[in-house]
């Protein structure tokens, strides 16, 4: 592999932040025995596992203020960030499963990070029950204006001539904007480095001061920064171009081969959650997705596809992108020690 792909040093050990792999409690099983009366009686915690202002907050902070409507218990959004979402993760999987927690899980927490560390403090499969899948994000490829760059091959060309270019930021080691630069690295030959932050906020600001010439991330994060001309779009890496920006091309058309990549990003619940309470989450949630103010919202404004889903439609998505994410990660050669 011809990128600095290197995990040890770009994710470190997850021993190294005292996580380490969870048993399932006796309690759980005991709690998906157990009939629920009046769920929901009390506050319910939506754990985000990135910072605030990003894509996945936007989506929590979006249902939990619709679930605590039609539930009638508010639902607080809590962020704990860390590890590509490992930490948030880790936290609900060992939450009591009463249904008063929920995940706001995603392309790297139930996919990405199966592949790339060895040492999760949950399993993505075994530790959750599906709720429902969210919405799939296109990712962009952003670039500060002050580069004067028009084009993804203005940008490689850029890259091959000017080392001190060569580096990249992220919203976090091993999430799928970071992936989204290795990639990119891989297949124009040219070696990157990546700089990676805690989570998308400040890695864009880096963007926009120019301290760091590039990135990958969601539309969703870069449309309001787009819009007041702090930074530049230059494709967008689905496989077709996107409502939102019609006029943007795919990295495929701008000449980057076999270039194709969206995030998504889903509701789960801690392992054993009864199955009553499940299907009402999923219920309310299909019903939300589709109110007016959301699709205005999330689809119009933010260019997410939104995709509603049934809890084993979620659990066979992500099945497939387990499998997926690991012949990538084989691939690149990507090690998580």
């Amino acid at each position: 592999m011809s990128t600095h792909f290197t995990r040890r040093k770009a994710l470190g050990n997850l021993g190294g932040l005292g996580l380490t792999a969870l048993s399932a409690s006796p309690l759980r099983a005991l709690a998906a025995d157990i009939a629920t009366p009046g769920w929901p009686t009390k506050p319910i915690s939506y754990v985000v596992p990135f910072t605030p202002g990003g894509s996945t907050d936007v989506i929590g902070r979006t249902l939990s203020q619709k679930l605590s409507d039609s539930l009638g218990q508010p639902v607080v959004v809590d962020n704990k960030p860390g590890a590509a979402g490992a930490v948030g993760a880790g936290y609900v999987a060992k939450a009591k499963a009463d249904g008063y927690t929920l995940l706001g899980g995603t392309i790297s927490t139930h996919a990405i990070n199966a592949s790339l560390y060895k040492n999760l403090p949950y399993d993505p499969v075994k530790d959750f029950e599906p709720v429902s899948l969210v919405a799939m994000l296109p990712n962009v490829l952003i670039v500060n204006p002050a580069l004067g760059l028009n084009s993804v091959a203005d940008l490689v060309a850029l890259l091959k001539r000017d080392p001190s270019k060569r580096y990249f930021a992220s919203s976090g080691a091993g999430t799928s904007t970071h992936l989204a630069g290795e990639m990119f690295a891989e297949l124009i030959g040219v070696p990157l480095s990546h700089v990676a932050y805690k989570g998308t906020p400040p890695a864009m600001m880096d963007v926009v001061a120019g301290q760091v010439p590039f990135m990958f991330d969601q539309m969703t994060a870069a449309v309001s920064l787009v819009q007041a001309g702090k930074l530049k779009l230059l494709a967008v890496t689905t496989a077709k171009r996107i409502a939102l920006a019609p006029e943007l091309p795919t990295m495929m058309e701008s000449g980057i081969a076999k270039f194709e990549m969206s995030s998504w990003q889903a509701v789960y619940a801690p392992k054993g959650t009864p199955r009553p309470i499940v299907q009402r989450l999923n219920a309310e949630i299909t019903k939300i997705l589709k109110t007016p103010d959301v699709v205005a919202k999330l689809h119009d404004q933010l260019g997410m596809e939104i995709v509603a889903s049934s809890p084993d439609e979620l659990a066979a998505h992500m099945k497939s992108e387990i499998a997926r994410w690991a012949e990538l990660v084989k691939k690149s050669g990507a090690t998580a020690s």
